[in-house]
């Protein structure tokens, strides 16, 4: 059975589990963004910094930030659910993404890994996920992600209709001296 939104939050345990991920799969009530093409939006859930994930009609997963980005980051719901149990901070991965280069994105992704404050817990949490949903590991999370983005054609504006920017940002590694240190 290919894991959908309903088989997931159908299972509380799991949800409290990738809710230590910072992921909550309660969407807003009033959406603050409209996407061109798409009537009435699937949001799945938000993270801890207001942003939104939205379940398209094409099955592709989109993120929506809080501030002012989006992009697609998965190319389904099991994709999804695999990217932010391998990565929980896959969008600090972007934000170091040196505008989507992915080696960067790789170095990015064994810096933020190196320097977990809470390491035992995120790696119990995704050993109780992907038991209970019986989720293999994602083979190559970071250029999946970095696939999705890249190729994102979705257009997302703000109530005022100015459109979301993409979710790469233009720092790299070495812009942030404690991830530089962990990459060294």
């Amino acid at each position: 059975m290919p894991l959908t939104p309903e088989v997931l939050t159908a299972n509380s345990e799991v949800v409290a589990w990738l809710g230590s991920l910072d992921v909550s799969f309660t969407p807003d009530e009033e959406p603050w963004f409209t996407i061109d093409g798409v009537e009435n939006p699937r949001q799945i859930g938000s993270d801890g910094s207001g942003g939104a994930f939205v379940l398209l009609p094409s099955q592709n997963v989109l993120y929506v930030s809080s501030e002012g980005r989006a992009g697609m980051i998965a190319e389904n719901f099991e994709a999804f659910v695999q990217l932010i149990v391998a990565r929980p901070y896959w969008l600090d991965i972007l934000k170091f993404s040196a505008g989507g280069d992915l080696q960067e994105m790789r170095r990015a992704a064994d810096a933020l890994e190196a320097t977990l404050d809470d390491e035992d817990e995120i790696n119990e949490a995704r050993e109780e996920i992907r038991g209970a949903l019986g989720l293999p590991d994602a083979d190559d999370p970071i250029g999946a992600l970095c696939e999705a983005v890249a190729a994102s054609e979705a257009i997302v504006r703000a109530t005022d209709g100015s459109p979301f920017t993409t979710l790469f940002n233009r720092f790299s590694v070495d812009s942030n001296p404690m991830l530089r240190n962990a990459a060294a």
